[in-house]
């Protein structure tokens, strides 16, 4: 069996659909999710599939003893569901190729420092665009650069708020992005 540690900072509504998507699966399972927001909702949504959780700073994200916490787990792969802030190189370095995010953009528009959930779609709108979506891709030590594994698009339309903007991109987060998790898990990536 698989391990996933999972990273996330606000809500959490990705982390526990990777979470109920592995349950009861021969492939793998998240064994762990990390979040620096004591106050965010994946603690609870971990905690309700008995999944444990770590908090941690911003400083001791950076610090050795963050990583030898992952060390001791020995995850197979890192998901970062929703992580706010930029991963230590320290881990990015122990686990080359074995840290996804979820950008809710077609990267390489709408990436970088700054540019996460509501000021990716008001960019999307502001900007005109016809299409946005979501793009998952391999961590390395720059924002939103990491080699693309999977992207899907969805069409904006030209009444579409920034809110309906992130209810389409929520949708095909939650459509797609376990399954695609699963995949490079087992190597069909």
């Amino acid at each position: 069996m698989k391990k996933i540690v999972v990273f996330a900072s606000g809500s959490g509504t990705n982390a526990e659909n990777i979470i109920q998507h592995f349950k009861g699966g021969s492939v793998g399972a998240v064994v762990s999710v990390f979040t620096n927001n004591a106050k965010a909702k994946v603690i609870d949504r971990a905690k309700n599939h008995a999944v444990p959780v770590e908090v941690f700073t911003k400083s001791e994200l950076y610090e050795d003893n963050l990583v030898q916490k992952i060390n001791a787990i020995q995850p197979d792969l890192i998901v970062l569901a929703g992580f706010l802030l930029k991963f230590p190189d320290a881990l990015i370095t122990a686990y080359p190729d074995k840290i996804i995010n979820i950008h809710p953009a077609l990267l390489p528009k709408y990436g970088g420092k700054g540019m996460y959930g509501m000021h990716v779609h008001r960019a999307v709108v502001e900007n005109k665009e016809k299409e946005s979506g979501i793009t998952i891709h391999y961590v390395n030590e720059n924002y939103d650069e990491g080699a693309i594994i999977f992207q899907k698009q969805v069409t904006v339309l030209g009444t579409d708020t920034p809110e309906v903007v992130a209810e389409k991109i929520h949708e095909l987060e939650q459509r797609y992005f376990p399954g695609v998790v699963e995949d490079v898990l087992t190597a069909k990536l």
